[in-house]
């Protein structure tokens, strides 16, 4: 089955990657050093613990330039696979494989490394109740790809952007004049879905009576996120933000919130150690 994603198109995401490599020369040193004829075996793997993400793409990048290739996936988006593992085989023409070698790299690397950190962040909220979230802090033209590599790592999409869901912030509230009048005007636009931030108990009262229906609760502490939750009363979920780390989720997701939200997931995770050995065959 073709790999697919909402709002995302792969063979443009494939074809602007390899232009952006290949330039106006193409790539000479395998045109110089890599007999035409020639065919190459390779076994992609991982050299640490890791969650995957991104093979599909992978496998795109090199049968763009190798249709013909032979690629066998090992494993899927979404395991969790032990240091040394074999991820993928491929074999077919030399010069294409290397060719489309480093964009494929990348992009495997990349997302598996957000899928790894974002696995990581779910375990430690494990039994809580509450869920974690990614935010829109992403690379522009790959958040549909970040995004997808989170739910690989387990967590859940918080809005895609700015049209999905209103996300009334501190500037809105500035200009509106008070968190009350900003709800009241998504409102009237007739939005559905209204998020507000509050960083103060005394804005929940006002934010639900004028109509949100999510409360995003900003760098609040454990204590205060408690009373929150309390004043919420389950009227609308609830999300804790801002700061959050590994090493503090879980005590602010044992508060009760409804969801936690990380940005680092997206913004921070270093890429994953994988790697593409290749082995010469011989002439094709």
């Amino acid at each position: 089955m073709a790999f697919t994603l909402d709002r995302f198109d792969l063979p443009a995401f494939v074809a602007a990657t390899l232009a952006e490599d290949l330039g106006d020369k193409g790539d000479i040193t395998s045109a110089a050093v890599i007999p035409a004829d020639a065919a190459f075996t390779g076994v992609m793997d991982s050299r640490d613990a890791i969650t995957v993400a991104g093979l599909p793409l992978a496998e795109a990048f090199f049968r763009e330039l190798d249709p013909g290739a032979e690629i066998e996936t090992l494993v899927r988006d979404g395991d969790r696979v032990a240091p040394g593992t074999d991820l993928m085989r491929i074999r077919g023409k030399a010069r294409a494989l290397l060719t489309a070698e480093r964009s494929a790299l990348n992009t495997v690397q990349h997302l598996s490394g957000i899928a790894t950190m974002t696995r990581a962040y779910v375990d430690a909220i494990a039994g809580t109740g509450a869920t974690l979230l990614d935010t829109r802090k992403t690379l522009p033209g790959l958040r549909m790809l970040e995004k997808y590599a989170t739910r690989m790592g387990g967590a859940t999409n918080h809005r895609m952007g700015l049209w999905d869901a209103a996300m009334i912030k501190d500037n809105h509230v500035a200009v509106a004049g008070s968190v009350g009048e900003a709800v009241r005007r998504a409102v009237a636009a007739g939005i559905e879905q209204i998020i507000v931030e509050v960083d103060r108990i005394d804005q929940i009262d006002p934010a639900l009576e004028a109509g949100a229906t999510h409360l995003l609760l900003d760098n609040m502490s454990p204590a205060t996120l408690r009373e929150a939750v309390v004043r919420v009363g389950g009227r609308v979920p609830t999300e804790a933000s801002g700061g959050v780390r590994l090493d503090t989720i879980r005590g602010i997701a044992e508060t009760g919130v409804t969801y936690v939200s990380v940005g680092r997931l997206t913004q921070s995770a270093p890429a994953a150690d994988i790697g593409l050995d290749f082995g010469q065959e011989g002439a094709a």
